[in-house]
This record gives C-alpha cells, structure tokens and sequence, in this order.
C-alpha cells in the first residue's frame, strides 16, 4: 500500500507537470489534484470544498471588487498623471511612473495598475523618441514589485498569510512584509529606472514600433475593376505603402495575385500604417468604417487584457456594448496571419485594435471591457463624490486592519458590500470584476497543501532541504529559500507556488532553528520575483506584444533584478530576524 507522503508527492507532482506544460487551464489543474486528493483519503469528503470558505479566498474576491470601483472611478488614472509631470525628463518621467504603478499595485489587482499607467508610459516613451520597449517591460516588474508591500499586494500573499495562522495561530499583518517588500521594491524601481531598460535591446523592429503601427482592414471596390485596372490598383497600394492580403468574394479567400478582375463589393483585406480612409483615398476604394460621425471622434489602439467580456466575441460586440457609441476600425497586426474576414474573428487574449469613438466613450468602454490603451492618452473622467467615497471606504477597511485588528476577510468584505451597495460600481461589473479562475485555483489548492502538509510528505521534504542547508548562516539559508521558491514560480502560478512552498517553509525554519515569520517572507519575496519569463506573471505577457519583446528579453533585464530582490530579501530577513525562532 503507498504512503499518504508518496501519495501526495505523486499528486503534487503530476499537478507540478500539468501546471507547467500548460495544456490545460490552472484552474482545472487545480480541480484535478483536489479531486485525485479527495479520491485517495488526503482529503475528507467534508472538507474539500473547506477553501471556498478561506479567509484568504473571500479577501481576493472582495478586494477585487474594490480595486476594480477604484478602477472605474478615475482616481487613480488622474494621479498617475498628476504624479508623472510632461515638462521631466525621460529618466525623472518614467521613475516618478514606476513609483505610482508601484504604489497602485500595493493596495489593487496589478493588472488593474497596468491597464491604469500603460498609456502613459507609451507616451512617455513617444516624447523621448524612444521604443515603447523602453518603457512597457519596466512598468510591468513595477507593477509586480509593488505587490510585496502589503498583505493584499497579491493573492499569494494571503495565502501565505493563511498558512501562518494555520501554524502559528495568527496570519500576517497588513504591514508585516511591507520592511523587505518596501527594500526590495525601492531598489528594484531604482533599477529599472536608471540601467534597467538599458539592458533591453533597441532593434529594428522596435524602432518601428515607435512609428504608426501596421493596421488590418478592408476595402471595398467601387465598381469592376479590368485586368489592367487591377495591375494599376496594385501599383496605387505600394505607393500607398500598403499590401493586399487577398480578396474576398462572399467569404471566399483569393490571394491578390490570383485576381484578374474585381466586381463591385468585393473585400480585399489591407495591411497598413495609415488608416483607412487614407488607403481608400489613394487607391480609388472605399472604406468601410465611417470615419467620423463628430469632429471630436478619435482612434485608440488598445490591447485586449485578460478578464475583458469581449473575450471570445466579435468585432461587432464592442458596438453593440457601446450602444454604438464604439466601433472597431481595424484589427492589429496578427490578424493579417489569419487571412479571415474581420467579421468573423473572434476577440482573444493580447489581440489588438483599434476603436473609433468620442473620447468620453472610449474611456468609459475601456475602463469596463478591461482593454489597454497604447497610444492615445485619454483618461477616464474622475467622477468625484464617487472616487472620494470609494477611496475613503477601501482606506476605513485598511484601517479597521491595522488599527483594530479586524480580520482581513471580514474588513474587505464589508468595504466591497457596502460599494455594491451603494452603487459605486455599477452592477453588471461586480461579479465581472472577480477573476473566478484565481478564486477556483486558491479553493482547490488549499486543501490539496494542507494535505501535503498533514500526510508528511512537506516535513520529509523539509528535512531534506533542512540536511542541505544545516550549518550554513542565517542570511544563505534565507537567500537559498528565496531563490527554491523563485525558481519554482517561473513554472508556476505564484498561488501554487505559496501553496506548496509555504508549508516547507515552516517546517525547514523549525528544523534549522530559524524565525518561521523570516521563512515564510523568504518565499512570499520569491514568490512574487517572477522576472525571468514573459509566462512568470500576467503583466508581463500582456506587455510582450506592444513591446515587441522576445523571450529572452525578460531574462536580460529580470536577471540583475532577480540577484537583487534575493540578496535584498535575505540581507533585510536576516538583521530583522537573527535571534532565535519565534511563534
């Protein structure tokens, strides 16, 4: 008969593998080992859906909808862009912008912060003639960084919160890692502000990107065209600098070097860098989307982020969920790869277009459907009264923690009702602004760690780690802890990661004789380091394409930040926590 520690090594371990090949959704995965743990008696029928009612699941869920309220009120777009003054320099620009991203992302979601200082960024990058490349990659790691401040900076910080009270029999302040977190974020923003995007290399390419980007569209023919009036036409689009994809006849495809001829309202699919009603001027088509229906109608090219409801839809849902106000004109870049009707695709995670609208309609839509601008700066109006008071509940909340010692699940859950309440976020975007997947993937894994926990195999693993590191100072056993859970998380997500490592964490502080509160810190650092991958953290894959990144481009600006978050981390655990153990 196995061991329930081999049981549950073997299951932890083939979760590790599906975690990492990314076959399937993290959320299954999770699912899956929580099921396979329910099967095999580590867990109790009766408590397998125990995490659903975890504190730290409730606090993820209620802070989500506070921060996506802040979100929509403006206030935190508005001080971004009071805090980054346009008369500074790059370098004064973009580390007053590092600082803002930093400091949003320490109280709400960091993709919240990206969607919220992206636009910025790329302007900042535009006015001193530089790629966006220069600014995005950088504003990403801020963004990550700021979540090791404060308890709610991540949702793998609440579960690491979590599993200190479960051990020691009480969870983590709001502030307990703010002393390494605030070390490692000063010095790593200073990083990337003075050598950090140096490190990133300036191809063509990205100087490309800095001028119009390429556009997919469709053209319409005016009437029928001859065969010698289509080698002219094909003439007008190079000096148009513009190419056709093919021609589309109803909704089938022919290469535009298989056309003799063309009928009135045929399609042909146009790659570009001006628009359209350029194109069409130039080449005697005509446009399809209209192209102004005000004087004050502008275009804004954004980047579909993850948890946007346009996700899976079509073009046309962004005018219908306008009200019209909203039209997409043309589709990024990649969309040229698909040689389909534009009609037809449907809107993915980190696709590109491009919206035409009134300014006011396009900042409402942006900030709902959870789309990135890039490169038209146009805030969100700040609505007041409900910015003031939605600032002030979320800063009551935080105090009731700090100051009276009200449980983070129940603080955050009050300050979230009584937003719903009172119509501080609109309806329809309460549940929107949950991202359900995180909050299966922390359900089903908590019971799954804590059977890792309670069948010995995280103290048999202890020991072995504990073997490697006996002797050693308190300041490598910490580096060394940082570092495992590190390297863990560039295959994983951070939650999985505090799941697993947490537990370990304990156990090896108890055998080396070490503080479990500087252990768990180690990881909940390292956790949150992912630097090395654009897949380590969701802010970095969303910048990878307006960037115009390559994989090993992360590494080459996350390595040095990486040895600093490490050293820092273990520098700083180690003066605060070199006495004997506590809890």
């Amino acid at each position: 008969m196995v061991s329930p520690p081999v049981l549950s090594a073997i299951i932890l371990g083939v979760t590790l593998l599906l975690f990492v090949s990314e076959k399937v959704r993290h959320d299954l995965v999770a699912l899956l080992a929580l099921l396979a743990a329910v099967l095999t008696g580590l867990v109790k029928p009766g408590e397998a859906f125990s995490g659903f009612a975890d504190p730290a699941v409730v606090s993820v869920a209620a802070i989500l909808v506070i921060g996506r309220a802040i979100e929509l009120s403006g206030v935190a777009g508005a001080i971004a862009r009071v805090a980054v003054p346009q008369h500074m320099g790059f370098t004064v620009r973009m580390s007053g912008l590092l600082i803002v991203a930093a400091i949003l992302s320490a109280f709400m979601n960091n993709i919240a912060a990206l969607v919220i200082t992206m636009p910025i960024a790329t302007e900042i990058a535009r006015d001193a003639k530089k790629p966006p490349a220069a600014t995005l990659m950088p504003l990403a790691f801020a963004t990550i960084l700021g979540g090791m401040t404060t308890l709610i900076g991540t949702p793998a910080n609440l579960i690491l919160s979590s599993v200190r009270e479960q051990a020691l029999g009480k969870p983590f302040g709001f502030f307990t890692m703010a002393p390494v977190g605030a070390a490692v974020c000063v010095l790593g923003l200073g990083y990337l502000a003075t050598i950090g995007w140096r490190f990133l290399p300036i191809r063509r390419s990205s100087v490309r990107d800095a001028r119009p980007p390429w556009r997919v569209y469709e053209l319409v023919a005016a009437g029928h065209f001859a065969t010698a009036q289509v080698a002219l036409l094909r003439g007008r689009l190079r000096a148009a600098t513009a190419r056709a994809l093919g021609v589309f006849r109803g909704d089938e495809m022919r290469p535009m070097t298989e056309v003799s001829g063309l009928d009135a309202d045929d399609r042909l699919l146009i790659v570009a860098r001006q628009n359209q009603w350029v194109t069409a001027e130039l080449t005697g088509l005509i446009a399809t989307a209209e192209r102004a229906r005000s004087p004050h109608d502008v275009t804004a090219r954004v980047v579909v982020a993850h948890g946007s409801f346009l996700i899976g839809l079509s073009h046309e849902a962004v005018r219908i969920r306008s009200d019209g106000a909203v039209t997409v004109v043309a589709a990024g870049a990649a969309a040229a790869r698909r040689r389909v009707r534009l009609n037809s695709l449907r809107i993915a995670v980190g696709d590109q277009l491009f919206l035409r609208g009134s300014p006011d309609a396009l900042a409402q839509l942006l900030s709902r459907a959870r789309l990135l601008e890039i490169d038209r700066i146009d805030p969100a109006p700040v609505a007041a009264k409900r910015a003031m008071t939605t600032v002030a509940v979320f800063a009551l909340a935080i105090g009731a923690i700090v100051v009276a010692g009200v449980s983070p699940s129940l603080a955050f859950l009050s300050a979230a009702v009584f937003i719903a309440a009172a119509r501080l976020i609109p309806p329809d975007e309460i549940y929107r602004s949950i991202d359900w997947s995180i909050v299966v993937l922390l359900a089903a894994m908590i019971p799954v760690g804590q059977a890792f926990q309670s069948s010995g195999a995280a103290a048999i693993a202890a020991q072995g780690l504990s073997d490697a590191l006996t002797g050693m100072p308190l300041i490598v056993v910490l580096a060394a802890l940082c570092s495992l859970t590190l390297l863990l998380s560039i295959f994983l997500n951070n939650v999985a990661t505090a799941v697993i490592m947490g537990p370990l964490a304990i156990d090896a502080a108890r055998l080396l004789g070490v503080s479990p509160d500087a252990a768990l810190l180690a990881v909940l650092i390292g956790a949150s380091s992912d630097f090395l991958t654009p897949i380590g953290h969701q802010n970095n894959l969303l910048v990878m394409g307006p960037g115009g990144y390559r994989f090993s481009d992360y590494a080459r600006m996350g390595a040095p930040l990486v040895v600093i978050a490490v050293a820092t981390t273990a520098i700083v655990l180690a003066l605060g926590y070199g006495t004997a153990p506590t809890g």
